[in-house]
């Protein structure tokens, strides 16, 4: 056995001296490779048989043409700096072989990138035709990284999608898709994906897709899954959740960078991946990463378009955006407070370095960033210690521009001065006034639907705290309680105070749960106590903040009207037991109708374990209330 195996790494030997020497380096691999193939055989098998010749184990081996020495065209193609030159490679002196057409393409597609005017002229050119008839002819011997470069140039230079050669390099990528690197894979995801999506190859785009997600545990860096996944995870919904496994596996070696790409694709796809979340915000609370401003306003804008709430993470944000408000513009502090209010983050220091830089810069704040500064005040119920010189500068911007505004957002802003209490008559008359809001009372979209909401909040307002104010005001069949979804469900907190009433009150004439108002919004319950703290029949008298009472008797002395209104854990700020500015809103106007305000808030819910102590929790509350009032 011994002696048969020396003798065929002779023949080897005998036939490697016989090569062309400008064959020896690929000799040499290939050698190798049948070597080990040979050697292998005949020590797994007694009746193994050497080849006829080590020329034909080499050939049988070889799948693609080697490629070719460095030559002085190569050199020419790297140094071209304008189109003309290297087309005039094309037909002159220079032998061009398979590879060579293909690199002026890719060559060409660079130096036109920023030029797409030329990109016309250069299609019509007969020497760009024959480069394309030659890499057509030749496809197959191109290889793998150059096809892949090859098929993004082809897309840059807008070939019209019918193109033979176009078509011909698209079908040689799909054939040898298992065959290429996932990094080849990762480059068509990365350079090619859109084109294919909105003008090319669907079918290329899906095989492409489907080879991602099937190799996706060969991916062995941070840059190549965050790369795919902004390219290509809004394709395919199981290549995303892929990529955020692979995500999870490499977290610990992303960057900052690279922690922001994947914060902003998961915030661009609306992915809430909590594990990958928790992740990454662990890495951003223990490792000291250097956090640009850019890098700053992406981070709070993807944790707020998520609601992903992490304090430590919010508390860093904060303090380092604080630390850099001097060189924020303001349309960076408007995206700011924009990002911390959907993320429910009320940070004093920072929310009044905000309305500083706002008035230290008035004359650069332009309306939209003023009225998303607004906005987010609102939505966080923060007032500003300098309030009455940042609202003078409001009115001063809005008041005269309002009426020019979209509709929407014209009633999103007298809202937000409305739950800031700054709202003028002006302002109030403008989107108060039939020839305005009529549009959004025939409105069947829920965006229509929320606008109107917005607008029944104005009218109470205009009703409610401002005696002064002469109308117009919304007609009586816009106050008409809209019908709730069918599939709404009733939280824990919700389902559990309805039933503890039911107990308490014993009989359905001593009170109402879920009333719907006509202020636009919807109490949890309401009684009616005498003097003397016992429940009254309720039907039987006026409620003018019905739109159609029941009753007609008048209140008895020193009756009260009492309104149960429960807050769940959506209804404060992060992390606080503060209202956001909607709520307030609400409890105020409540106020204001003529009741006193029982408030269920959920962490002293949570404390009550028996159907008792519930009962007795909302006894010691309705008592609190009236002697608040009678203490007044």
């Amino acid at each position: 056995m011994a002696a048969r195996l020396v003798k065929q790494c002779t023949c080897l030997l005998r036939e490697a001296t016989r090569l062309s020497p400008a064959m020896a380096p690929v000799s040499q691999l290939r050698l190798a490779r049948v070597a080990h193939k040979t050697l292998t055989f005949s020590a797994t098998s007694r009746s193994s048989h050497s080849p006829s010749s080590l020329t034909e184990l080499v050939e049988r081996d070889q799948v693609f043409t080697p490629y070719p020495e460095r030559q002085e065209v190569d050199r020419l193609i790297e140094k071209a700096t304008s189109p003309q030159e290297l087309l005039e490679l094309v037909g002159g002196d220079q032998s061009l072989h398979h590879n060579h057409a293909a690199l002026i393409l890719i060559r060409l597609s660079r130096l036109l990138s920023e030029k797409p005017e030329d990109k016309a002229l250069l299609i019509q050119d007969v020497r760009f035709q024959q480069l394309l008839h030659l890499i057509s002819s030749q496809i197959a011997t191109v290889w793998h990284g150059t096809l892949v470069k090859l098929l993004r140039s082809l897309y840059i230079l807008e070939l019209p999608k019918t193109s033979k050669e176009l078509q011909s390099v698209e079908q040689e990528v799909r054939w040898r898709l298992r065959r290429l690197k996932y990094k080849h894979l990762a480059f068509l995801a990365e350079s090619c994906a859109t084109s294919m999506q909105e003008q090319h190859s669907q079918e290329l785009l899906a095989e492409l897709l489907v080879h991602l997600e099937r190799r996706w545990t060969e991916i062995e860096d941070g840059r190549t899954v965050v790369a795919i996944m902004m390219k290509a995870g809004h394709l395919s919904e199981s290549l995303m959740n892929r990529l955020e496994d692979k995500c999870l596996e490499l977290v610990e070696q992303f960057g900052p960078d690279e922690l922001r790409k994947v914060l902003v694709t998961l915030a661009a796809q609306n992915r809430r991946s909590v594990p990958l979340l928790r992740a990454i915000s662990y890495h951003l609370v223990q490792k000291p990463l250097p956090l640009t401003k850019g890098m700053l306003l992406d981070l709070a804008y993807a944790y707020g378009k998520l609601s992903f709430h992490q304090t430590q993470v919010s508390q860093r944000l904060a303090a380092d955006l604080l630390s850099l408000m001097p060189s924020l513009t303001p349309g960076e502090v408007a995206r700011c407070a924009k990002s911390f209010a959907f993320l429910k983050w009320l940070n004093l220091p920072l929310f009044e370095a905000f309305a500083q830089h706002i008035l230290d810069r008035a004359q650069n704040v332009t309306l939209p960033h003023l009225c998303s500064m607004l906005l987010a005040f609102a939505r966080l119920n923060f007032h500003p210690e300098k309030e009455d010189l940042f609202f003078n500068l409001v009115h001063e911007r809005l008041d005269p521009t309002l009426t020019s505004l979209e509709p929407t957002l014209q009633v999103d802003l007298v809202w937000a001065l409305c739950v800031l209490q700054q709202v003028r008559e002006v302002e109030l008359q403008a989107v108060l006034h039939p020839g305005f809001h009529t549009r959004f009372l025939e409105g069947k979209c829920l965006k229509d639907q929320s606008t109107l909401q917005k607008l029944l909040h104005i009218n109470a307002t205009a009703l409610l705290e401002h005696p002064d104010y002469k109308g117009p005001l919304l007609p009586a069949s816009a106050l008409a309680p809209r019908p709730s979804a069918p599939d709404k469900k009733m939280t824990p907190l919700q389902k559990e105070l309805q039933e503890t009433l039911k107990v308490l009150l014993g009989s359905s004439d001593r009170g109402c749960l879920e009333v719907a108002t006509r202020y636009g919004w919807v109490l949890d319950a309401e009684v009616l106590l005498d003097a003397d703290g016992q429940f009254l029949p309720l039907r039987d008298f006026v409620a003018p903040h019905l739109v159609q009472p029941v009753g007609n008797q008048p209140l008895p002395l020193e009756a009260k009207r009492v309104a149960f209104l429960r807050w769940e854990f959506p209804n404060f700020n992060s992390r606080s037991k503060d209202l956001l500015g909607r709520f307030v809103l609400a409890r105020r106007h409540v106020l204001a109708a003529g009741f006193l305000v029982v408030d269920v808030p959920y962490y002293e819910w949570l404390e009550l374990k028996s159907e008792w102590q519930k009962g007795a929790y909302l006894k010691d509350k309705m008592r609190k209330a009236v002697a608040e009032e009678l203490a007044k």
